[in-house]
């Protein structure tokens, strides 16, 4: 049985390891994905990014949502793919050449995303309804990257299928890969219409994993290092995806294939936090990454091991800051040592 730790190939590439970011809608910009492969995530996915904003030259699209730090290049961490979601093929081909020239290492298409103004324009899970569409699509990727002159992996991202009891996601998977040549399947296995509740059949997975003439990157439910370490080895997948565990929790990785047992301290939590707040200013300016932030303390707050109502308290009271040297106050450590030793 593979190690989480083991390399893999995912069609040209080498992938260090078997432990990989998410594609994180709103999220998943270069210094999240950098903070992931600090602490030894193999690959790290892209926020969705509309192909046709990219096909139509969208500044903010294209400048910040496309960007790949120089950063990300350094050291020996893993490879870098860029997600796309939309409906058209045409569209599709013309976004995956632009994806393929900034020098993303792959391409993701989202065909899962059960969110409704995506669904409802057939694109993202709403391609479960239409595989034929979905195929083409895929194929349309392959072709954009061909015509950039690279060779790169086209993956896709499914759903099990639309509703409960679904197979639509499974049958798509086995025609991507005989069809359109995709290199790899994400595959979350609950239906579009749960999102994110109830528990995730990994039995599903494991039949996939066992039959897919392709590798199986499972997401889903991989909260905490046991259910990771449960799934994977449950399913039989190739390689794990962490989503919602991973935020404000760049320390999983490291668990999982770094060898860290302990979790971090409060000092630690607060460290990678002013890092996250610094690497914002870079990435959008004083008064955007003021307002974007709020979204990200919340989850570092609840690992500082702040009695409960003392951190829904700072919680808030950064929620309201202004400025970003009013939130960089209330993290002051000095002034947070009385509380975390109460």
């Amino acid at each position: 049985m593979a190690e989480l730790t083991d390399p893999w190939r995912l069609g040209p590439l080498q992938v260090p390891n078997r432990v990989l970011l998410a594609p994180l809608a709103g999220i998943g910009n270069w210094f999240v994905r950098l903070q992931a492969r600090r602490y030894g995530a193999g690959m790290a996915f892209s926020e969705m990014v509309s192909s046709h904003a990219v096909h139509h030259g969208n500044e903010k699209t294209c400048v910040e949502m496309l960007r790949i730090h120089p950063a990300e290049r350094a050291g020996d961490g893993g490879p870098v793919s860029i997600q796309l979601f939309g409906e058209s093929p045409p569209i599709m081909r013309s976004a995956a050449r632009r994806v393929a020239a900034v020098g993303a290492d792959g391409i993701d298409i989202n065909m899962g995303c059960p969110v409704p103004k995506v669904f409802k324009t057939g694109a993202g899970a709403g391609l479960l309804r239409d595989p034929d569409l979905a195929v083409e699509l895929a194929r349309a990727a392959g072709e954009g990257v061909a015509e950039a002159g690279r060779k790169l992996p086209v993956t896709v991202k499914l759903r099990s299928g639309v509703r409960p009891g679904d197979r639509s996601g499974f049958e798509l998977a086995h025609r991507l890969v005989a069809e359109a040549g995709v290199a790899a399947i994400s595959f979350h296995p609950r239906s579009a219409a749960v999102h994110h509740k109830g528990e995730p059949d990994y039995e599903l997975a494991a039949e996939l994993a066992r039959t897919l003439p392709a590798p199986v990157i499972l997401t889903g439910g991989l909260q905490d290092e046991e259910s990771v370490r449960g799934a994977f080895a449950a399913t039989g997948a190739t390689a794990v995806m962490l989503a919602r565990g991973s935020l404000g929790n760049p320390w999983l990785f490291d668990r999982l294939v770094g060898g860290r047992e302990d979790e971090p301290t409060a000092e630690e939590v607060l460290r990678e936090l002013h890092w996250t707040i610094d690497r914002a200013v870079e990435h959008l300016g004083q008064a955007r990454a003021t307002r974007y932030l709020r979204k990200f303390y919340p989850w570092y707050v609840g690992r500082l091991g702040l009695e409960r109502g003392t951190a829904k308290e700072l919680c808030e009271r950064l929620q309201r800051t202004e400025t970003l040297a009013q939130a960089r106050n209330l993290l002051d450590a000095r002034r947070l040592t009385p509380a975390l030793a109460a």
